[in-house]
């Protein structure tokens, strides 16, 4: 079947071009702003919501995204050949879907909250940041409702994503697209696609580069060497471990110490 040109911009020129802002945008941000390669953290502005919203958004959204993997790339054949069934297939994603995805609204509704009932943490939000959050909960929600309606049994002929969405994905890998396998898909996986593409078109730009970092660099760096001029440390007597050296009558005491700086 021939793609009409609508379905080729939606379905092949959108999404390579938001790939190619994903990953181009990620480099640029890398080289020429390492320094606002951060989170821009408001946890010294307020902490007792976003102990709560924190941990069930970060844990939601890793097991939603995990989802995702396993749902787009890996084939529906696959899982018929080691003896998993459609049916048994759908309750499980379905089920851990609906679990995490719950986790990850109210996770984001607790933290949208506390950026705009938090007067310093309401002054520290960026338009990017705005954006940013409007188009994420956007693609959560309707993520989400297509997550409902399966629950519900209410997706009608086009329930089963694997045969329409997964395809189609994987096929953009391949650089083989197919943008008529999106046009037999649901509006609902259709609108939560588009909005996907949305976001990983302006993630580079936004707090969302954080996602790629990690302290790897904790490993690698030298020991501290603490060091103190006085006779006595405190009150208490010196602990064990820890030598005299150096002239001035034992005055300083060094330890190599296990923090890291």
């Amino acid at each position: 079947m021939n793609a009409s040109a609508s379905e080729i911009l939606l379905w092949v020129v959108l999404p390579y071009v938001s790939l190619a802002i994903f990953i181009g945008g990620h480099v640029w941000r890398y080289r020429y702003d390492k320094f606002g390669w951060t989170t821009r953290s408001s946890q010294l502005y307020e902490r007792k919501l976003l102990r709560w919203g924190s941990p069930l958004f970060h844990f939601g959204i890793l097991f939603v995204l995990i989802g995702h993997v396993m749902g787009l790339g890996i084939p529906k054949s696959w899982t018929d050949a080691v003896g998993l069934t459609p049916e048994a297939y759908h309750a499980l994603a379905v089920g851990v879907g609906a679990i995490a995805g719950i986790g990850t609204v109210v996770g984001m509704a607790i933290l949208i909250y506390r950026r705009r009932t938090v007067g310093p943490v309401f002054s520290a939000t960026t338009n990017n940041d705005k954006l940013m959050y409007f188009v994420l909960a956007v693609t959560i929600l309707l993520g989400m409702s297509n997550t409902v309606l399966g629950v519900l049994g209410l997706e009608g002929d086009h329930a089963d994503y694997r045969d329409t969405v997964s395809p189609w994905f994987r096929s953009i890998f391949y650089f083989n697209p197919q943008p008529e396998l999106m046009t037999e898909a649901g509006i609902g996986f259709q609108l939560h696609a588009l909005s996907a593409l949305v976001l990983f078109a302006i993630w580079p730009f936004t707090r969302l580069v954080h996602v790629f970092s990690a302290p790897l660099g904790y490993f690698t760096r030298p020991y501290i060497v603490y060091r103190s001029r006085d006779r006595q440390l405190g009150t208490r007597a010196a602990p064990r471990g820890w030598d005299r050296v150096g002239s001035n009558g034992g005055r300083r005491r060094d330890r190599v110490g296990s923090g890291r700086r």
